[in-house]
Formats: structure tokens, C-alpha cells, sequence
């Protein structure tokens, strides 16, 4: 099911909620009930509801987009370090530069299609991966320079293959919910807890205050969706995260996909 669908129904039942608690509360107050003022205390205690639940869904909202971010750069860094691996082998024999390039696209091709798929289901990476970055690894740390181009090449090449080895550890380990679970517990009873304050107002059944309490309930669940749609540092579903690898080795992904 498509993650917006979700978020339509989650929208369309908790409006639904809300408006038939509110009808179903008219239909039961007091003929004699006073609904012309609100106690002071009320609007001071909803109002600051309200303002500390809105600081902590800004801050869990800051955090997974923050977490989100550094995903995205690991993944450019990883990827971008890979493709100056395949060009800076240029300098070396046909063979030679063959066997990295092939070593390189081995390596791509599992990360898109082997470990993509397990990252954004919220599993662990394969350990193929690492084997197939040992063995680039160790192939270039075993090939000599045979001239000075080649000896020029040699460590940069090394470096970027480093650096490959750091975004792949740093990405492998950021797959998992960037909010723990005491945060997730805290803005769904808080998100409970600012909805069903707007019914200590004395709400009532006009279309006004019908279409606000709807409007402001969806929004606390759109922005909840938010939070849990980013928690997932590579998304929920599909490898549109590792778009980096797929813009700089296309052939690779593609023949892969076929």
C-alpha cells in the first residue's frame, strides 16, 4: 500500500473521530451548560500544551531530517569515491584497469540491488559487501606502479577507496530509526493528548470550529507521518536513496535491474 495512501486514511479516520466526538458531546451537554466563556486556566494550560508539544515534534522533526542528510552525503560520498576509483585506474594496463572497474561495478551492482532493498527494510547490510571492497582493496594495495603516472595514481587511488570503506561503514550503521522508542511513545501521547485538548474549549458544532478541529488534527497526524516517513534514513520502500550510485554508474544499474 502506498505510504500517501496511508497517510489519507490515518487523516480521514482521526478527522472522522474527531468531528463525530464532537457531535456526539453536543448531542449530550447540558441544556443549561454556559459555553459563552472558557475558564482562564484552561486556555493557559491548552495553550502551553500545545507550545511544549510543538518544541519536541520540531526537535524529533530537526533530528530525523538531520539524520536523513547525513545519509544522503554518506551515500554521495560513497559513490563519488567509487567512480574516481574507475577513472584514476585509466593510467594502469588494459588488464589491470579492467579488473578494477569490474571489481568496482561487482560492488555497485550488490549495493543496489542486494543491500539497498535490506536498508530500507530496516535490516542489516550483507557482509558480501565488505568482501567485495576487501578485494578491490587489496588488488590495487598489490599492484605496483610500473611508472611515474602510475606511482602518482597509486595512493589517491588507495584514498578513495578509504574513504569508500568509511561512507560504507557510516551508511551500514545509520539504517536503523534515527528516534528511539520512549520518543515515538511520547509524540503519539502527546499528539492524543493536543488534539483532545481542543474539546476542554467548549468546541461546538458550527462549521467554524467543525472545519478548524479537522484542520488541526490532520495536520498533527501529517506531521507525525513526516517524522515517521524521515525516521528511515533511506526511505521506507524502493532505492530512490541511492540515486548517487545509479547517476554515476548507469550501465552497471541497469544491466543489474535486467
Amino acid at each position: 500500500m502506498s505510504q500517501w495512501l496511508v497517510l489519507a486514511i490515518a487523516m480521514a479516520l482521526v478527522c472522522a473521530l474527531v468531528l463525530t466526538f464532537t457531535a456526539i458531546r453536543h448531542r449530550r451537554v447540558a441544556e443549561d451548560e454556559d459555553t459563552s466563556e472558557t475558564p482562564d486556566v484552561i486556555e493557559y494550560m491548552t495553550m502551553m500544551v500545545g507550545v511544549v508539544y510543538a518544541i519536541v515534534l520540531g526537535l524529533a522533526i530537526a533530528g530525523v531530517w538531520e539524520a536523513r542528510g547525513t545519509a544522503e552525503d554518506d551515500v554521495r560520498r560513497e559513490a563519488q569515491a567509487l567512480y574516481e576509483v574507475t577513472q584514476r585506474a585509466d593510467v594502469y594496463p588494459a588488464p589491470v584497469r579492467d579488473r578494477m572497474r569490474d571489481e568496482v561495478s561487482a560492488y555497485v551492482s550488490h549495493t543496489v540491488n542486494v543491500d539497498w532493498p535490506r536498508l530500507t527494510a530496516g535490516e542489516a547490510a550483507s557482509a558480501e559487501g565488505g568482501v567485495l571492497l576487501s578485494k578491490l582493496r587489496t588488488d590495487v594495495t598489490h599492484q605496483s606502479p610500473t611508472s611515474e603516472i602510475q606511482a602518482q595514481a597509486y595512493q589517491p587511488l588507495l584514498d578513495h577507496i578509504a574513504v569508500a570503506d568509511d561512507a560504507r561503514h557510516s551508511r551500514t550503521q545509520s539504517s536503523e530509526s534515527t528516534l528511539p522508542s520512549v520518543v515515538w511513545v511520547g509524540l503519539l501521547v502527546g499528539g492524543v493528548v493536543t488534539v483532545g485538548l481542543i474539546f476542554t474549549l467548549q468546541i461546538r458544532r458550527s462549521g467554524r470550529e467543525l472545519l478548524l478541529a479537522g484542520l488541526f488534527s490532520a495536520l498533527i497526524v501529517f506531521l507525525l507521518f513526516m517524522v515517521w516517513s524521515f525516521d528511515a534514513p533511506y526511505g521506507r520502500n524502493g532505492i530512490d536513496s541511492a540515486g548517487p550510485f545509479e547517476e554515476l554508474f548507469p550501465a552497471v544499474t541497469v544491466t543489474a535491474a535486467r
